[in-house]
């Protein structure tokens, strides 16, 4: 069976602070088929043992080797590159990104959403959002979409097609192949981020897109929602060697686990900027991995 996957794509690209709004989108009838799909691969992988819940599995050690191993593969690398027009698998080094200023986050629920399910939506979001706040010291909360730069959208197939003719509207030279991705994210894939830096700042993310298929259920949404706001903090990549870990794509674990607050301490440590080269950064990190576990 080809099990669902999730995608991380990033994208340096200006955002256009302040124009983010709630755009009209027209509703889908084919989610019902979709939700089918989805339901039945979420079915498949909790009876493989995956997407388990625990914070601390006692089956799962790590050592600050590890830790430092896993910051190199996940903060340090690329999972997918352009190349001819689209998004394609490829692993390579990278600088180091995060964010340097107030991160302000916001949902956008599709007209397919209902009522109660937007409300899940919301305060599953502010809640995480509080959590990433307390792990990265950073200025970090919700706030109205106007005023936001990190937008999670919560939209099924047909909502997709539509917000994407917006795209060119609201992202300033935005390439085709992040607007052909976002349009025709196939079912294979859960949920995406699309992280865009700031003009001339190496590595300082000025803003994010989140698209999360609203047709998953309450669980899934919420695996993705910890998923792809996390991974939009700076963990960009997925290792197979990470474990207990979302950063992996295995699907074992269905939340963030101490493990992966660990790395985002690391990556928000005051001696890590961003831009930073990892021949700059991985002598850094035992040192650096020790203060974040205490």
């Amino acid at each position: 069976m080809n099990i669902l996957r999730r995608i991380y794509l990033i994208a340096p690209i200006l955002f256009v602070a302040g124009c983010a709004a709630p755009y009209p989108v027209a509703p889908s009838d084919t989610e019902s088929e979709l939700q089918r799909i989805y339901a039945a691969a979420e079915v498949s992988l909790l009876n493989l043992g995956k997407m388990r819940t625990e914070v601390s599995p006692k089956d799962a050690p790590f050592s600050y080797g590890d830790l430092v191993q896993d910051f190199e593969q996940i903060a340090l690398r690329n999972e997918y590159r352009i190349s001819g027009g689209r998004f394609v698998a490829g692993q390579s080094k990278t600088f180091l990104r995060r964010w340097e200023g107030p991160v302000r986050v916001a949902t956008i629920n599709g007209p397919s959403t209902s009522q109660s399910a937007a409300r899940l939506n919301n305060n599953e979001v502010f809640k995480f959002t509080r959590r990433l706040a307390r792990l990265t010291n950073l200025d970090m909360r919700t706030s109205s979409v106007a005023n936001a730069n990190f937008l999670v959208l919560f939209l099924n197939e047909g909502e997709q097609v539509e917000f994407a003719k917006t795209l060119p509207t609201i992202l300033r030279d935005i390439s085709p192949a992040v607007v052909d991705a976002f349009r025709n994210s196939p079912r294979n894939i859960f949920c995406a981020a699309f992280a865009f830096t700031k003009p001339g700042q190496k590595g300082v993310y000025g803003n994010v897109l989140i698209l999360i298929k609203s047709e998953h259920s309450d669980f899934m949404r919420k695996s993705c929602i910890h998923e792809e706001m996390a991974q939009a903090m700076g963990l960009t990549n997925d290792s197979p060697d990470a474990r207990p870990s979302i950063f992996n794509d295995d699907e074992e674990f269905a939340f963030l686990t101490r493990h992966d607050e660990i790395l985002l301490r690391m990556l928000y440590d005051p001696r890590l900027k961003a831009g930073m080269e990892s021949y700059e950064v991985i002598p850094l990190l035992p040192a650096i991995s020790r203060d974040a576990v205490r």
